[in-house]
């Protein structure tokens, strides 16, 4: 219990952009698993944790953990184990290995397919639109559009009323793809109304993070026309509603 729930407040931590205490609070998880024995609940402390480095580095950590996570769960189907070889594909994806986030797909998809993913609403499983938010990451980071849309598009369909901090991920990624196809007008609207769609309370610093990384994704030359500068401009309004 004690790791369950020092895990649960150091993803809260994370999303509010609290990383010091979100970062003692895995440690915390991490320990208390350890000390469980339950090796299911040590890898999936470990690739919970991962995420924190995958978003605000260094991006060895988040392969490490994500790594350490699937030698724990022994190479068995489980959606943890599914939800490990995802967390590596995509912290390889931003590091740059193609053909290593690749295969990490590829195995991630193979798990998935032979266990029960749990339910959408249960935390603690890793359902298909979660793998498909993680995938579509992984191929927006190598620049990878088509297979990046593709997946995209299968993940919204599983959000019916694409409401949520996931779908919003899933525009601002869409977002990048555009930026990556030097349309930087239509990536910094897309990215714009994406933001300014979600909730004020719920603008983490996650979510500003990625809607940033369009404006990294747009090539230098080509981030002063107005789109761009009105997303830097909303993105650097203070928190609450617009």
């Amino acid at each position: 219990m004690t790791a369950v729930l020092s895990t649960l407040v150091a993803d809260a931590l994370m999303k509010l952009g609290r990383l010091r205490q979100a970062h003692g609070w895995y440690g915390t998880a991490r320990t208390a698993a350890d000390d469980s024995g339950n090796m299911t609940l040590r890898a999936r402390v470990r690739v919970q944790a991962a995420m924190l480095p995958y978003y605000y580095g260094p991006l060895d950590a988040a392969v490490a953990l994500a790594r350490e996570a699937g030698h724990l769960t022994r190479g068995r189907p489980s959606p943890t184990a599914a939800f490990a070889a995802a967390a590596l594909a995509r912290a390889l994806a931003q590091r740059g290995d193609a053909p290593g986030a690749a295969q990490a797909i590829h195995h991630a998809r193979q798990l998935l397919e032979h266990c029960d993913a749990g339910s959408d609403q249960d935390a603690w499983a890793f359902p298909p639109r979660r793998l498909l938010l993680y995938i579509s990451g992984a191929h927006t980071a190598l620049g990878q559009t088509r297979q990046a849309r593709d997946a995209q598009a299968q993940a919204l369909a599983l959000y019916p009323d694409h409401t949520g901090i996931d779908p919003a991920l899933l525009h601002l990624e869409a977002a990048i793809c555009l930026a990556t196809e030097r349309s930087p007008g239509e990536a910094c609207q897309l990215a714009a109304a994406t933001y300014l769609q979600v909730p004020g309370d719920h603008r983490t610093p996650i979510l500003s993070a990625r809607a940033r990384h369009v404006i990294e994704a747009i090539p230098p030359a080509m981030r002063t026309s107005r789109p761009v500068r009105e997303l830097g401009e909303i993105l650097a309004l203070p928190p609450g509603p617009v």
